[in-house]
């Protein structure tokens, strides 16, 4: 697998696009050349073993975020020193643009306008939000779904919400309503476009939609192709690779966060997918092999 070959939108970019900026600010590996010479003007984006569909990362915050060992409890000094994690383990916030069947979709929106960039890279991208056709929710949390509404209306008025049923019933039937306004607010807007699905089921564009619970209760990873979006199945994976049995504070379940952990590194290992995730170091894709 090779990155930045075959993806050329010419008719969509322009030459003004300022990538470093909004998307890339911090990446320093140097985009493949495209079959002209040129330098491909999305230079984070996997071309998928199907050989046309797209996956592009998007930053969806600012500068570098370093997240403090303090947030994963059970690693000891000992070992942060030892995996030379002193000064903070990598992060990012960060969401995936899918370009599949000649439509867009995104996995997750962030965490909103006036605080995330997802919409000013879309933008950039020639992608604005009314393009959008289908957004994959990995969970319901606030840097997950604060991107979907804005002002009390939609963000992305043409996009069809695919949610997991055991995630919509813990945060909206379950939960007290004062702690969930964000997610009841995002469900009530897109009400005529949601679709929720169980484990299992396989989503518009062929996506499969796969248990990752203990992070929340309905917590998903998805799969297409090759790739495998992994929401946040980690949160500091230069820990957590190592250690997959040491869990963030924000891990509800911990035990069941640790076992999802296991298991689907494990998948994605045996079965050589890509990874991509909302809390990987820039730029939030580990390849075959690098989660081992």
């Amino acid at each position: 697998m090779k990155q930045n070959h075959l993806f050329s939108f010419s008719g969509l970019l322009c030459a003004s696009i300022l990538l470093g900026s909004v998307i890339l600010s911090s990446c320093t590996s140097k985009p493949a050349p495209t079959a002209a010479g040129e330098e491909s003007l999305f230079p984070n984006t996997y071309v998928l073993d199907d050989g046309k569909t797209t996956v592009t990362w998007i930053k969806d915050n600012q500068g570098h975020s370093l997240r403090d060992a303090s947030l994963f409890p059970d690693a000891t000094p000992e070992v942060v020193k030892e995996l030379g994690l002193e000064e903070g383990i990598p992060s990012t916030i960060s969401c995936f643009l899918l370009h599949v069947d000649g439509k867009w979709a995104l996995f997750d929106t962030g965490l909103g306008l006036g605080k995330g960039l997802l919409v000013t890279a879309l933008d950039s991208l020639g992608v604005p939000p009314d393009s959008i056709s289908v957004i994959y929710i990995t969970h319901f949390h606030g840097d997950h779904i604060g991107g979907m509404v804005y002002e009390g209306k939609p963000v992305f008025p043409n996009a069809e919400v695919y949610a997991g049923q055991r995630e919509f019933d813990a945060w909206i039937k379950e939960m007290p309503r004062e702690n969930t306004k964000l997610q009841q607010e995002a469900m009530v807007v897109y009400n005529e476009h949601l679709h929720l699905f169980q484990f299992g089921d396989t989503l518009v564009h062929g996506v499969v939609a796969i248990d990752a619970v203990g992070h929340t209760p309905g917590h998903t990873v998805f799969q297409k192709e090759n790739l495998l979006v992994i929401g946040d199945l980690m949160h500091g994976a230069a820990l957590q690779i190592p250690h997959p049995e040491y869990n963030a504070r924000f891990d509800m379940d911990k035990d069941q966060a640790a076992a999802s952990r296991v298991r689907i590194l494990k998948y994605a290992n045996d079965n050589n997918l890509l990874m991509a995730g909302m809390h990987l170091a820039e730029p939030a894709f580990l390849e075959p092999g690098q989660a081992k």
